[in-house]
């Protein structure tokens, strides 16, 4: 930051020296960065559910009974010589569904806190010194 003086010529011939002070200045302004991530990551839990459901099943039952009057006896008869008869159950049906429980909004903003910066700021100043008796006059 020091500069060497140079001699300048002046009118009436006589040189002088001239030289420039300078000093630093604090210039404090922002700048975004990217300091992190947000991630929103979905898990799935899963959870076992029961649930008793009643259901009816069917069964053939077998009833001996005797002859009974004017009973003519004929029965339909299968080709293999055997009854056939129906015989119904209620089937389980499960069904799974997925279903939209709730909507996840992120958003981020911007907070603005207050922060203290410093810096050392350095300032050139100029001394006169003199050999002998010399008399040094300051201007404005």
């Amino acid at each position: 930051m020091t500069r060497t003086p140079e001699p300048v010529p002046s009118a009436a011939g006589a040189a002088h020296v001239e030289t420039t002070r300078s000093e630093e200045r604090l210039v404090v302004g922002t700048q975004v960065e990217e300091s992190g991530r947000v991630r929103a990551v979905k898990h799935v839990d899963t959870e076992r559910v029961e649930q008793t459901v009643p259901r009816g099943v069917e069964h053939a039952e077998v009833d001996r009974q005797g002859v009974a009057q004017g009973d003519s006896g004929q029965v339909e008869t299968l080709e293999d010589g055997s009854l056939s008869i129906p015989v119904f159950e209620e089937q389980i049906v499960v069904e799974k569904r997925l279903v939209v429980r709730e909507r996840v909004i992120v958003r981020k903003t911007t907070v603005y806190e207050e922060q203290v910066v410093s810096a050392d700021l350095r300032r050139e100043r100029v001394e006169i010194e003199t050999d002998g008796d010399v008399r040094v006059h300051e201007g404005p």
